[in-house]
């Protein structure tokens, strides 16, 4: 019996060759989207749509002269980016799945868990390209952070929390099976936690009863979050340090990790086993 087979029927996978399977597919999905630049460009409408209608149609009704709001919706922006395109996780498995390929990667000597690794890696690498899109057109229409590195370390927080999303994501591209239904579950998820929250309008200007969940809920932790490193500590709810924000913040994106990923992992095993 040679090598690969013992690999195959034993199922055991060397970490390098984990790493190996988990880049590969990564390429693999990458490609995907140069062939079909379609996809990046639907990728990016939709947050500069939002970027746009924002500023230009709510942006005085909502926080006053278009300068402040401008630098208070790009921070949320950013957060916003990356959790819708975290759901591009959820559809791409489905596709994967509807097109017979996870079928033809079961029968190749890889690592399971490379396959979601993969589809999640691609997916943040496209929320790169995507959110350094949207700081551009941001500073072209008036955002200006306080600091270079404030910004970046802004958008790495952001980057790493839609790349926690998209193992939650994953999960619901398994369950779901199919694009249609892994789209609408996605939304249903999305669209509460995206829109109660303080990426576009301060939690404080919310009822009372709907500030409990708003500000606590990890989109607005990420959120404000942002905008603090972003901005400057002025930029936090009074008796919000930034510190404290950041720590909570890192607690949630290990935390969604460290159950979604396993989860994400487990019921992937489960079903093609």
């Amino acid at each position: 019996m040679t090598a690969t087979t013992q690999r195959v029927h034993k199922g055991r996978v060397t970490p390098q060759q984990t790493i190996k399977d988990m880049l590969i597919l990564t390429k693999r999905n990458l490609m995907r989207i140069i062939r079909m630049p379609q996809l990046l460009i639907f990728a990016t409408v939709q947050p500069v749509m939002f970027l746009l209608l924002f500023t230009f149609v709510f942006g005085g009704a909502i926080a006053g002269p278009f300068g402040d709001y401008i630098d208070f919706l790009i921070p949320g922006i950013l957060v916003n980016t990356v959790v819708f395109g975290a759901t591009n996780t959820a559809t791409g498995l489905t596709e994967d799945l509807a097109a017979g390929v996870i079928d033809r990667f079961r029968s190749l000597p890889m690592a399971r868990s490379a396959v979601l690794a993969g589809r999640t890696l691609a997916d943040f690498v496209r929320s790169i390209a995507v959110n350094t899109l949207m700081i551009l057109v941001g500073l072209l229409i008036g955002f200006r952070p306080a600091t270079v590195q404030g910004l970046l370390a802004g958008l790495l927080l952001a980057l790493f929390f839609g790349y926690s999303m998209s193992w939650v994501f994953a999960v619901i591209g398994l369950v779901g099976r199919t694009p249609e239904a892994a789209q609408s579950a996605s939304f249903l998820l999305v669209f509460p936690f995206v829109f109660a929250s303080s990426v576009f309008v301060p939690v404080e200007t919310m009822p009372s009863w709907l500030q409990v969940f708003a500000e606590n809920q990890p989109v607005s932790v990420i959120a404000t979050t942002v905008r603090g490193l972003t901005l400057g500590v002025e930029a936090l709810p009074s008796g919000k340090t930034l510190t404290g924000m950041v720590l909570l913040s890192i607690v949630w994106i290990v935390g969604i990790f460290a159950v979604a990923a396993p989860l994400g992992v487990r019921y992937y095993r489960r079903i093609f086993s």
